[in-house]
């Protein structure tokens, strides 16, 4: 009996440790049980179940645990629908009860009249027409807008909101813009241990200080973008003068009544010498192609830092790649300070070997693609290499008639491939160009038209044509410069000159030619162009007219070959900085009736002398001589106006009688200086002095002729000005040496205009 009692009371005791096990279970446990739960969803309006349901990641279960319910919640606020969510699970439902945001029927914009500047403030704002009303973002939204305000300079502009309420849980939404005036910059102010003069830091930053004259420019207008803008552009030029270390420590705007008072607080610290310049080259690769670098490092080594330098030594190293067709090399820097300099490390090792699986091209809306296509130096299942595809870009830049190329390079469907993203911008390629000069005996007007991009082919179409009291030139040219995908351009010219001096001199000339060349890169630098050309010259005399005019009087045909050998060195080919460009040109007779031979060589050299001042020296030399015959007068040299500035073209030099009839000889020396920073960028306004010496003589004829062989020279002023209605050129001269009979023009301009 005993042990039928023990064994109920053992039996009633594991019943009673069932129960608490169970209580504890369900009190401890995160988890409820059902075996048929359903989702109870209320407060909705504008969003059914299933879409609840997707954005709240809700399976159906029939267990739904406090994590899960919580995750329920998260999911639901963060589509950011719902004002108020709240989750629960009783009675086999899961219970939803949601309170909807106001939907946003509208965004109204008062005091901005500008759509433009409306659209990107709807694009800025986190609020957006047709979204949900959250009032946590009106605070956004404000800051967002006074942020681009202060862009455009109303530094103190006001924004309040309105809400109107609509039918259907519907709200418009109103922002009020107060701009306020536009605050100017009184001064500019530099600090600290700036090292470098104030002018010239001026001239680097893009804000100004407000002056009467520069009613043109909004770089005078308090603008926080253009503060980071000129924070950037002094930490960029002080690394180039080698303080490595420089720091732009603070700017601060005093506002005052005059307006605000912009201050930068400049730490240049200490300047740094590159003391050591290395290369680091992978052991597979051939050393010996690389030892051309070392010239270059000796040029830069004891130099003081400057990035751009650098870079030079990269290009040098990217063309040494380039020119011996290595695949897959890449490089990197390392720049190591001490106090003795910068060591300049540089890494040349093999990088992956990622082929081009496509390239995009957009933005092409005139242009054709396949002029695009054939510019570039990458294709579709090439290797990839990003020095060909930086000079594919700078090839295209080059053309001139793109307003910008950009590039992207995006993972292909494959690891070890590439998709290349080029987007252009076109530009304006017509050119309408005049020009006009005063002399001593009367004036010259010019007149040119130019298509750089005709129909889109990437064909260059112009013309050209230039009066004076007694003569008329014209010419027209076909250039197309990368005829049949060649990479060589193929041009076609025709002219003709018509020089009416019956009334004075007792003739007249009239000459037609046509002429074709191709110009192709032979060697590295090395440029030919051959040609072949053809002419006919008709000269009408009468009675007064001179001895040599009477003899050359009829009509002469000529067929015959030219070509130019150049080089050119220089680091752009528009406004240079360093480098020399040399040409040789010859000029062959086939079939004539006279034949002559010119030679001409053209040499010019750049340099820059410190940041203000970059100098050319250029020089030329024809001449030509009769194989048959004397040379004709419509052959005879002239000195080139571009080479002997303040004189009028073809009114010097050996004089029959009245008739200024050219000479046999021609030489040219220019000096000239360009004073970039002389005036602020600001202003699109570059001015160079020069000083020009020519000499035209030499007749291989007998006459009585006036043959003085003196040297002229001139001096003057060159402005050029990028004006609102396009590009405008003064030349201001004045001739310091000149013969008896030279006629001289002291002013010239020429306006030109794009369309």
């Amino acid at each position: 009996m005993g042990k039928r009692n023990n064994t109920k009371i053992n039996k009633k005791m594991k019943n009673i440790f069932l129960v608490i096990l169970t209580l504890f279970y369900f009190l401890t446990s995160s988890s409820v049980l059902s075996a048929n739960s359903k989702i109870n969803l209320t407060g909705n309006e504008r969003y059914d179940l299933e879409t609840i349901k997707v954005y709240g990641n809700i399976k159906s279960k029939e267990t739904y645990s406090k994590v899960e319910i919580n995750e329920i919640l998260k999911n639901l606020y963060e589509t950011n629908f719902f004002e108020d969510v709240q989750v629960s699970f009783e009675n086999n439902f899961l219970n939803i009860k949601v309170k909807e945001y106001p939907l946003v029927s509208n965004i109204i914009i008062e005091g901005e009249k500008t759509q433009k500047f409306k659209d990107l403030i709807y694009k800025r704002i986190p609020s957006k027409k047709k979204g949900p009303y959250i009032k946590n973002n009106i605070n956004l939204d404000i800051l967002e807008i006074k942020s681009l305000y202060e862009f455009l300079g109303f530094n103190k502009a006001e924004v309040e909101t309105k809400l109107e309420e609509l039918s259907n849980n519907r709200v418009n939404l109103y922002f009020f813009v107060e701009k306020g005036e536009r605050l100017k910059i009184s001064k500019i102010k530099f600090i600290g241990d700036k090292k470098v003069r104030e002018k010239r830091l001026r001239d680097i930053i893009v804000s100004e200080e407000n002056k009467f004259w520069k009613i043109l420019t909004r770089n005078t207008i308090l603008s926080s973008n253009n503060i980071e803008l000129d924070k950037r552009l002094l930490k960029n030029y002080y690394k180039s003068l080698g303080y490595y270390d420089v720091k732009i420590l603070s700017n601060s705007a005093v506002i005052n009544e005059e307006g605000a008072e912009l201050i930068y607080n400049i730490s240049a610290g200490k300047r740094y010498r590159v003391n050591k310049i290395s290369t680091n080259i992978n052991d597979a690769l051939d050393k010996k192609v690389f030892l051309a670098l070392d010239n270059e490092f000796e040029k830069v080594v004891g130099d003081f830092y400057s990035p751009f330098k650098i870079k030079s030594l990269l290009d040098e190293l990217d063309r040494l790649i380039n020119f011996n067709d290595l695949q897959f090399i890449e490089h990197s820097v390392n720049e190591i300070i001490s106090k003795e300099g910068i060591e300049i490390i540089i890494n040349i090792f093999e990088g992956k070997k990622d082929l081009v699986e496509r390239i995009n091209i957009y933005g092409n809306n005139i242009t054709n693609e396949e002029v695009i296509r054939s510019i570039l130096l990458l294709d579709e299942g090439d290797p990839f290499n990003n020095l060909k595809l930086d000079q594919s870009i700078a090839k295209l830049k080059a053309r001139d008639i793109f307003a910008s190329v950009k590039k992207v390079v995006k993972p292909g469907s494959e690891p070890e491939l590439k998709i290349v993203d080029i987007t252009i911008e076109e530009k304006p390629t017509g050119e309408i160009s005049a020009g006009a000069g005063v002399g001593s005996d009367g004036g010259t007007v010019q007149v040119g038209v130019k298509e750089n991009n005709w129909l889109g082919t990437g064909v260059n179409l112009s013309s050209f044509i230039e009066v004076t009291d007694t003569s008329v030139k014209g010419n027209i040219e076909y250039q197309n410069p990368n005829f049949n995908n060649s990479g060589n351009s193929l041009n076609f010219n025709a002219g003709v000159v018509t020089n009416d001096q019956m009334s004075v001199s007792g003739y007249k000339s009239d000459t037609i030619s046509f002429g074709t060349s191709t110009d192709f890169e032979q060697f590295k630098n090395i440029f030919i162009r051959p040609g072949l050309f053809l002419s006919s010259d008709e000269l009408t005399v009468d009675s007064s007219a001179s001895d040599l005019l009477k003899k050359q009087a009829g009509t002469f045909n000529e067929l015959g070959f030219d070509y130019q050998i150049r080089r050119d060195e220089r680091d752009k080919a528009f406004m240079p900085t360093k480098g020399y460009v040399a040409a040789f040109y010859q000029r062959l007779p086939v079939v004539s009736d006279t034949s002559s031979l010119q030679n001409t060589i053209t040499i010019s050299n750049y340099k820059s002398f410190g940041e203000d001042i970059v100098g050319a020296v250029k020089f030329y030399a024809s001449a030509i001589n009769g194989l048959d015959d004397d040379v004709r007068i419509s052959k005879r040299l002239f000195i080139p106006s571009s080479r002997l500035r303040g004189f009028k073209m073809n009114k010097i030099g050996p004089l029959d009688g009245s008739d200024y009839v050219g000479g046999n000889y021609a030489t040219a020396v220019n000096f000239e200086a360009n004073l970039p920073n002389l005036l602020p960028d600001s202003t699109r306004t570059d001015v160079s002095i020069f000083f020009d010496a020519a000499n035209l003589w030499g007749v291989d004829y007998n006459s009585s002729m006036d043959d003085s062989n003196k040297i002229r020279s001139s001096a003057g002023i060159n402005t050029s000005w990028l004006s609102p209605v396009g590009p405008l050129t003064f030349t201001f001269s004045k001739d310091i040496t000149k013969a008896d009979g030279d006629q001289t023009q002291g002013f010239k301009f020429n306006l030109g205009t794009t369309f």
